[in-house]
């Protein structure tokens, strides 16, 4: 068996479900040793996470990913067992074959090919892998970058291993991502009878108007690198579920994925501001889930352009569309960040699957990325 394929699966057969690691970190950290990196357990809570070094000296490169997978849902659903990886008609099937277990395998393919031949490599190369981006994400990568702060380490060039490209191998690269601002709304008016209106006041009435003007709001333009950013609401809730009864209050939750060229303190000036326009008695609770981030032309950028178009013959589209990944917390380090993996049309679906054929390639991928840039 193909040498990344055999650790892709060893790894999908671990069921870790976040923040579960069932052993992957265990077995990443074993070849690592077996290259001499310095590696450090770095666990927080029900998160495993682990540090991993390579050299003592010049630019540090980092591979980050996460050995965490979402659930698997129904087994009963998918072709196969999604923890048993199955190859059929050269399609590899599995939960995290393409998040993220095949770039795992073929990041650690990659360091031991590169390693063989370049032992004495320029710069430093380093894992950062957790256990926590398909959960909350606060005891995972942020807490080694932490780590990494106090011993007054930092990265250069970080590869996030999320599966970036979009129909073929390669085809995309993400060079940034859209911030992620989530608000809960709470408006508040007064229960009473449906039959007595005038006696009642209701929040869902008063919150109709106010809504429609921040969906309508158009918030920025975007820019060369980035879409207009984007309110939507994702849930309504409001009422006991009767017909007689005006309810007391009514609660929506929303969402901007937001550009460069606004700020989440604007946006959340700008929303209150709405609100306040339309007299609401409300409330609103803000969580910022990462600041937007953009990676521009630089010695990262050139070298995995060059190394996607060394492989698969063809130049990636460089993106930044999609949801968010860790390397919202890496790149306000100063670290420039790219994602390159898999073809992500199955992630987070029954079936999930990569075709065998992308594994060794994506290995050549990152390889090519070491070469060109501690040689």
């Amino acid at each position: 068996m193909e040498k990344t394929l055999e650790l892709c699966c060893e790894l999908i057969r671990k069921p870790s479900v976040t923040p579960e690691d069932a052993g992957c970190q265990a077995l990443m950290i074993e070849r690592l040793q077996a290259l001499n990196f310095n590696c450090t357990g770095l666990p927080c809570g029900d998160v495993s996470n682990f540090w991993a070094e390579h050299g003592d000296q010049g630019p540090l490169l980092v591979f980050a990913g996460h050995t965490d997978v979402v659930p698997p849902g129904p087994a009963s659903r998918w072709s196969n067992p999604p923890f048993e990886p199955t190859v059929i008609d050269g399609i590899l099937f599995g939960r995290g074959s393409a998040d993220m277990k095949g770039s795992l395998a073929a990041m650690l393919i990659a360091c031991e090919e590169f390693l063989a031949e370049q032992p004495n490599h320029a710069g430093r190369i380093g894992f950062l892998i957790t256990s926590d981006e398909e959960g909350p994400a606060v005891d995972g990568t942020v807490k080694v970058l932490d780590y990494l702060r106090e011993r007054g380490e930092s990265i250069d060039w970080c590869v996030v291993g999320e599966p970036a490209s979009s129909a073929t191998l390669g085809d995309a690269i993400k060079n940034g991502r859209r911030g992620s601002l989530g608000a809960t709304l709470t408006v508040r008016g007064v229960q009473g009878h449906i039959a007595y209106p005038h006696l009642a006041d209701n929040p869902i009435h008063r919150l109709l108007p106010a809504l429609h003007a921040l969906t309508s709001e158009v918030w920025d333009e975007g820019n060369a690198f980035f879409p207009a950013t984007s309110m939507q609401v994702s849930n309504i809730k409001g009422g006991n579920g009767v017909t007689n009864i005006i309810p007391g209050e009514v609660e929506v939750v929303f969402n901007f994925r937001f550009s460069t060229e606004v700020s989440d303190e604007e946006l959340r000036q700008r929303t209150e501001s709405i609100l306040q326009s339309h007299g609401l008695d409300y409330a609103i609770e803000w969580n910022l889930s990462g600041q937007p981030f953009l990676t521009p032309n630089g010695k990262l950028l050139d070298a995995a352009i060059a190394s996607v178009l060394e492989v698969t013959g063809k130049a990636p589209e460089l993106s930044t569309a999609g949801g968010t990944s860790d390397g919202r917390f890496i790149a306000p380090t100063g670290a420039q960040v790219v994602e390159v993996g898999p073809v992500n049309a199955t992630i987070h679906k029954i079936d999930e699957q990569v075709l065998v054929s992308d594994l060794p390639r994506l290995a050549a991928i990152y390889k090519g990325i070491l070469t060109r840039l501690l040689l």
